[in-house]
């Protein structure tokens, strides 16, 4: 599979850390001309960047018109986009009774409302040129219930219905769209949940421990390449069996 995506474009959101930079990365090691989008880490966004010989670029999941710039930035340096990976998310984690409004509608605003403004700026590209693929990254706390993350479990189950969506929407158009849902990944955002919830989660596995970001990674590029060019409005779960038991 070496240079497979050679001088394709993609463009991935959130990745200079986790999942994102495995992503980032694979694709990087496949040929593509990869940009992605950082938040606030800037030393992990160079570090990823001169790493992958990729392009970081700060923007904020909430700000249409910085992200509308950018997609517009990127069609003006490489002509269109070819490959969008949906991958930006946060948490904010609190039981629904004490949870603040604020963090309920920040949560829904970086995860399902960000994939939205990103795919909508990006699928004009694609849609010119009647080819292209997004991806975008959901959770299995979207498909079972997590004490504590409403607001997240809520965005993640969207991106897979907003998928389902596009694709019906932009299919026939030559654009696929598809979700990938991790399970417990080995990640940051992983690291902060109690070490409790942790044992828990790790019994109900199947293969009996979490899964790293490569293998996410290879899913992700999996599905935007030609070998899966008959796979469309689907969610591919990737969490060792966890979903498989019942969650």
């Amino acid at each position: 599979m070496a240079d497979e995506f050679k001088d394709k474009v993609v463009l991935v959101t959130g990745g200079s850390r986790g999942i994102g930079e495995a992503v980032v990365s694979q694709f990087a090691g496949q040929g593509a001309r990869v940009y992605f989008t950082y938040h606030s880490r800037a030393e992990d966004a160079q570090r990823v960047a001169e790493a992958c010989g990729s392009t970081a670029i700060q923007c904020d999941q909430r700000d249409e018109e910085t992200i509308t710039a950018t997609v517009e930035r990127i069609c003006k340096e490489a002509e269109q986009i070819d490959i969008l990976v949906n991958n930006a998310g946060t948490t904010s984690d609190q039981f629904a009774m004490l949870m603040p409004s604020a963090d309920w509608m920040k949560v829904m605003d970086t995860n399902i409302n960000g994939a939205f403004r990103w795919s909508k700026a990006a699928m004009r590209s694609m849609l010119m040129s009647r080819q292209g693929t997004i991806i975008n990254v959901a959770s299995v706390s979207g498909l079972v219930g997590v004490g504590g993350q409403t607001n997240y479990s809520a965005s993640k189950g969207a991106i897979m219905a907003f998928s389902r969506s596009l694709a019906a929407e932009i299919g026939p158009k030559g654009v696929r769209v598809n979700t990938v849902v991790p399970g417990f990944i080995e990640t940051d955002m992983t690291a902060r949940v109690p070490r409790e919830v942790k044992r828990k989660n790790l019994d109900k596995i199947t293969v009996k421990r979490f899964g790293k970001p490569g293998e996410v990674a290879a899913v992700v590029l999996f599905l935007a390449s030609d070998a899966a060019s008959y796979i469309m409005g689907q969610t591919i779960v990737v969490d060792g069996g966890l979903t498989a038991t019942g969650g």
